[in-house]
C-alpha cells in the first residue's frame, strides 16, 4: 500500500492532545505519536552499560623481588693506614651497617707494608670438603679474621669455557693457624644491615678458591648541615701497618660476601 505524504494533514499528540501538522510528528521510545517539540529521549538510567570488574591482574605478572647486592667501585687508592691494625676504607655515601661482612677485591699495592693478599683474603682449599664437613684446612689462612665468613669458588667450564661459580657462603668461629672451625654450612652473610638468604651446603674439590671477609665498623661524620655522613668504616687485619700510608689502586670495589645469594 502507499502512503501519502500527508503535507497537507494535521495529526494529535498523544502527549497533549493538540494537533500539529503531520509531517512535524515523531515516534518516541515509549510508541507514542508525539509533536517534535515534545519529544523526550529516553533517561541514560534507563539504559545502563553492562558493569564488569575493573581490570587489575597483568597478564605475564612476577613476582616482586629484592636485588642481591653487588661489588661496588670504590675511588683512587681507598685504603688507608696508621700503623696500627686498624685499616680505613674511604667509600662516599657507602650506606653499609657496621657489623657488614664486606669482601674486599682487586685491591693493588703493597699499603703501609702489608700486602695485597691481607685486603683481597684469598686462598685455596688444602683437602676437598663433603657437604657436612665440620671444618675447613685453607692453603694459607694467616691473613684471615679469627672468625667471620668466606665464599667457596668451583671452577666449572660451560661450552668447554673456564667459569667461576660462587658457590656456599660459610660462617666460622675460630680460626687456628690455616684451620676454620665452629662452622655454619650453607649460610648467608650480613650486606648493609641485611642478612641475606641461605646458600647451600655442598661438597667442594680440593683446590677450590676461597675468598675471605672483614668484618667493618662504621665511622661516622657530621656536616655542615648537621646531618650523618657515612663515607669510610674501618676493620681490623692481624698484623699492624708499618706506616702511615694510602693505596689500592683504580679498580678496587667492595661488597658482599657472596654476589650470587
Amino acid at each position: 500500500m502507499a502512503y501519502a505524504s500527508g503535507k497537507f494533514a494535521i495529526s494529535i499528540s498523544d502527549r497533549s492532545g493538540l494537533q500539529f501538522p503531520y509531517t512535524e510528528m515523531v515516534r518516541e521510545w515509549t510508541g507514542a505519536w508525539v509533536h517534535k517539540s515534545e519529544y523526550e529521549p529516553k533517561a541514560p538510567q534507563l539504559m545502563p552499560h553492562e558493569h564488569s570488574p575493573d581490570p587489575q591482574a597483568l597478564d605475564r605478572a612476577r613476582p616482586a623481588r629484592k636485588e642481591l647486592p653487588v661489588p661496588n667501585l670504590l675511588q683512587n687508592n681507598p685504603i688507608s693506614t696508621a700503623g696500627t691494625t686498624t685499616i680505613t676504607v674511604t667509600e662516599i655515601s657507602h650506606k653499609r651497617s657496621t657489623n657488614d661482612a664486606v669482601r674486599l677485591r682487586n685491591i693493588g699495592g703493597n699499603i703501609g707494608g702489608i700486602a695485597p693478599s691481607v685486603f683481597n683474603l684469598n686462598t685455596t682449599l688444602n683437602g676437598a670438603l663433603t657437604a657436612s664437613s665440620t671444618s675447613i684446612t685453607l692453603t694459607d689462612g694467616s691473613a684471615f679474621p679469627s672468625s667471620g665468613y668466606i665464599v667457596i669458588n668451583e671452577d666449572k667450564t660451560s661450552s668447554g669455557v673456564p667459569v667461576e661459580i660462587l658457590s656456599e657462603t660459610i660462617k666460622y668461629t675460630s680460626r687456628a693457624g690455616n684451620v676454620l672451625s665452629g662452622l655454619t654450612r650453607g649460610s648467608g652473610a650480613p650486606s648493609y644491615g641485611v642478612t641475606l638468604g641461605d646458600t647451600t651446603a655442598v661438597a667442594h674439590d680440593d683446590g677450590s678458591k676461597v675468598y675471605g671477609s672483614y668484618s667493618i665498623t662504621v665511622v661516622n661524620t657530621t656536616s655542615p648541615q648537621d646531618t650523618t655522613i657515612s663515607d669510610s668504616y674501618t676493620f681490623v687485619v692481624n698484623s699492624a701497618a708499618t706506616s702511615t700510608a694510602v693505596g689500592g689502586g683504580s679498580v678496587a670495589s667492595a661488597g658482599p660476601v657472596n654476589s650470587r645469594a
